[in-house]
C-alpha cells in the first residue's frame, strides 16, 4: 500500500471519496478536509505541511472524482 502524501491530490481524492460519498464535497470547511485527510490510512505526511492551495488542489480533485 503506498503511504500518501500531500501531493497525491488525486489518490486522496478517490480515498475520500470511497470513505466519505456522502460529503458535500462543494460547500466544504478546509478544517474539515483536512481533518478527513489526515485520518486516512494511507496517509502518512506531516499534518502542518499543508496549505490552502493543497486543499484546494485535492478538493478539486475530488470533485473531478465524484463526476
Amino acid at each position: 500500500m503506498k503511504k500518501l502524501k500531500w501531493i497525491d491530490h488525486r489518490e486522496i481524492a478517490i480515498l475520500l471519496e470511497e470513505n466519505y460519498p456522502d460529503k458535500d464535497n462543494v460547500n466544504l470547511r478546509f478544517t474539515d478536509l483536512h481533518k478527513w485527510v489526515v485520518t486516512l490510512s494511507e496517509f502518512q505526511d506531516d499534518p502542518n505541511s499543508s496549505n490552502e492551495k493543497i486543499l484546494e488542489a485535492i478538493q478539486m480533485s475530488w470533485i473531478e472524482e465524484r463526476d
